[in-house]
């Protein structure tokens, strides 16, 4: 049965540790090894035993794996579902009551504070290797906060539901629509800005949260698996913006949305080369019939003007596949507008 599965992982002191120190956050490998006091090779056992059971997921990202409480989203991966969560809320209940496990738990939890502080510090010295080119760029558009009240006010009030955040970079959209959203995933293809962004987003709760290695021209992601998706200064990073926008389509429920926050049509040429940027911005009637290709209908853009470049959003929804039953279409709208 699954459930002797799930107790004969569980059945193991270090193993309770590891899923104490899973449902507060997303950990390597190594820095496991590093709160539990355990040889690497060690704790891949007991991570082993666990990912069986579905009780924990691996995850790749370069040569690091991260491991984070199971959740059935990943391709082949086992769903602990309610009994997982039965097993977090035994394990709290635990602490309470067992007075060793508490202090082994406030050993462990100790530990991992100490990780989240070099994570900030490695985070910090990053910035501060490229604050002045990022400060360069800033100054020719309009100010952050600014932009993200824009994009908020254009979100509405709708939940979000499962949002995916392309080029998630720093994680500051993922931050800043945290509470509105059941669950994100913030995905980038640079190693680099998502170490960035887990440490800035690592004071979410674990299961609100995933960050994912990926290329937003060939997404890692089952078809209709998001309820919004979100573009933000990222789409002129691509060589073939129609084929990004197809992927989100892809992955965007009938019904969902999408919003594309860039530049628009400007000839700042250094950007090329500074910056990396492929497209030098896009105009309205372009956009509007990416969308429209990619299977959007979208709505009137947003610009912030006042800047030398100016920011613009875009959204869209996502209209219903050719193929699917009228029901299929009527369930699937539904699921996306709650």
């Amino acid at each position: 049965m699954r459930i002797e599965n799930i107790m004969r992982a569980l059945a193991d002191p270090t193993r309770l540790r590891i899923m104490r120190l899973l449902g507060a956050m997303e950990l390597a490998v190594g820095e496991l090894a590093q709160v539990l006091g355990q040889s690497q090779p060690r704790v891949s056992q007991h991570i082993a035993k666990l990912c069986d059971a579905g009780l924990a997921e691996r995850r790749r990202e370069g040569s690091w794996v991260f491991l984070r409480m199971g959740t059935g989203s990943q391709p082949g991966a086992g769903r602990a579902g309610p009994v997982g969560d039965a097993v977090a809320r035994l394990l709290a209940i635990a602490e309470q009551e067992d007075a060793a496990f508490y202090r082994q738990c406030e050993d462990d939890r100790r530990r991992l504070a100490a990780i989240r502080a070099a994570r900030v510090e490695s985070a910090e010295i990053y910035f501060a290797a490229h604050a002045e080119e990022w400060d360069e760029l800033r100054q020719l558009h309009s100010p952050d906060r600014l932009v993200e009240q824009r994009l908020a006010d254009a979100m509405g009030d709708r939940p979000l539901g499962r949002l995916l955040d392309i080029g998630t970079g720093t994680g500051r959209m993922a931050e800043l629509f945290a509470p509105q959203a059941d669950h994100i995933v913030a995905l980038d293809k640079s190693l680099e800005m998502l170490r960035i962004a887990r440490a800035k987003l690592q004071h979410l709760p674990a299961h609100g949260v995933e960050l994912v290695q990926g290329d937003f021209a060939d997404l890692p992601f089952a078809a209709h698996e998001f309820d919004t998706v979100l573009l933000h200064q990222v789409l002129h990073f691509a060589q073939d913006p129609a084929a990004a926008l197809a992927e989100a389509a892809r992955v965007t429920r009938p019904g969902g949305r999408i919003a594309i926050v860039d530049f628009a049509a400007h000839d700042f040429e250094e950007l090329r080369d500074r910056h990396e940027h492929a497209r030098l911005g896009f105009t309205d009637s372009g956009l509007a019939a990416l969308l429209r290709d990619a299977g959007y209908d979208p709505a009137p853009p947003i610009a912030l003007d006042g800047a030398e470049l100016v920011v613009k959003i875009w959204t869209g929804t996502r209209r219903p596949a050719p193929d699917q039953t009228r029901g299929e279409q009527d369930r699937m709208v539904k699921e996306a507008s709650r």
